[in-house]
C-alpha cells in the first residue's frame, strides 16, 4: 500500500506540473498529436460510432473520456462529430489531475464556439473510481450514471490502471456507465514498439512505474467485465511529439510498416461493446 501511495503521489506531481499542462494542451502539445486527433484517432472514433454503435440520428450522443488530460481529444471529437452532422448531447472528460481538468475547461472555451463548449464538462475523477467520483463531483446520485453514455474513450491512460493493479475496477465502471450496445475505445502505448521498450529498459525508476501492458492485457479487463471485444490490434506510426517533417515521413512510411511490422506499431487499440 505504501508503494502504491508513493507512486500515486509521484503521478500527481508529474501531471499537475506546468510541463504537463504544456504537454497535454493543444497549442503546445506538438504537431504529431494534433495531426492524429484529426486523422488516425478521428477515423477510429467515427468507425466505432458508424459501424459498431449504430446510433439513432435522432438521439444525440452522450460521451465520456476517462483520463482526458488537458481535454484535447474530447474537444476535437465533439467538434468533429458536430461537423459531420452527428449531434452530441453532452460530453464529459475526467482526469485525476485537478490542474489538467482546469486546463481542459479553458481549452474548450477557447477552441469551441459557445454552443459546443456548453456541452463539455470536466471533472477530477480517478479511473478506478469513475462512477463514485463523477457522481460526487456532479452532485448527483451515482444511479443516474448507470447506462448513461453511448461512447466512452480513453487515450494513454489505461496503462496506469495496470500499474496500480486496478484495471478491472476501471473496466467494471465503464461497463456500468455504458448503455446496452454502447462502445468503449481504448488507445494506449504498445509494449512491442522498440523505442518504448528500449527507453523503459533504461529507466532508473521501479519497473512497475514504467510498465506497459501487452495487447492481450489491455483487452482482458474488458473481457472480465463482460464486454464483447470488437477489435484488437496495433496501429499508428506518428509520435505525439513529432514535428511536421517527422509526421510527414511517418505517414509516407506507414503503409509499408503496416505490412511488415504492424505488431510493432506505436499504439495498441481495443474496441469493445457492452452487449445489447
Amino acid at each position: 500500500m505504501e508503494k502504491t501511495a508513493q507512486m500515486y503521489e509521484s503521478f500527481v506531481q508529474e501531471y499537475g506540473s506546468d510541463d504537463a499542462i504544456r504537454k497535454y494542451t493543444s497549442e503546445t502539445a506538438g504537431y504529431g498529436i494534433n495531426y492524429l486527433l484529426d486523422h488516425d484517432y478521428a477515423d477510429i472514433y467515427l468507425n466505432a460510432i458508424n459501424t459498431h454503435l449504430k446510433t439513432n440520428p435522432q438521439r444525440p450522443l452522450r460521451i465520456l473520456e476517462f483520463g482526458c488530460g488537458g481535454g484535447m481529444n474530447i474537444i476535437r471529437l465533439v467538434a468533429l462529430l458536430e461537423k459531420r452532422g452527428i449531434p452530441v448531447e453532452i460530453a464529459y472528460g475526467t482526469d485525476f489531475s485537478p490542474r489538467l481538468v482546469e486546463a481542459a475547461g479553458r481549452e474548450a472555451k477557447t477552441l469551441l464556439p459557445p454552443t459546443q463548449a456548453a456541452k463539455l464538462n470536466f471533472y477530477a475523477a480517478r479511473n478506478e473510481k469513475l462512477v463514485a467520483d463523477l457522481a460526487e463531483k456532479r452532485g448527483r446520485p451515482a444511479e443516474e450514471l448507470l447506462g448513461y453514455f453511448d461512447l466512452i474513450i480513453g487515450v494513454n491512460t489505461l496503462r496506469y490502471c495496470h500499474r496500480f493493479k486496478n484495471e478491472d475496477a476501471c473496466a467494471r465502471d465503464i461497463f456500468k456507465m455504458l448503455r446496452p450496445g454502447g462502445v468503449c475505445v481504448n488507445i494506449d502505448m504498445n509494449n512491442g514498439f522498440p523505442a518504448f521498450r528500449s527507453r523503459l529498459r533504461g529507466n532508473d525508476q521501479d519497473p512497475l512505474e514504467c510498465y506497459l501492458p501487452t495487447l492481450d492485457e489491455y483487452a482482458s479487463p474488458f473481457q472480465h467485465a463482460g464486454f464483447e471485444i470488437l477489435k484488437k490490434g496495433n496501429f499508428c506510426w506518428v509520435p505525439h511529439s513529432a514535428g511536421r517533417g517527422l509526421t510527414l515521413a511517418c505517414r509516407v512510411a506507414a503503409p509499408i510498416l503496416n505490412v511488415v511490422a504492424r505488431s510493432r506499431a506505436m499504439r495498441s487499440l481495443v474496441v469493445s461493446r457492452r452487449p445489447a
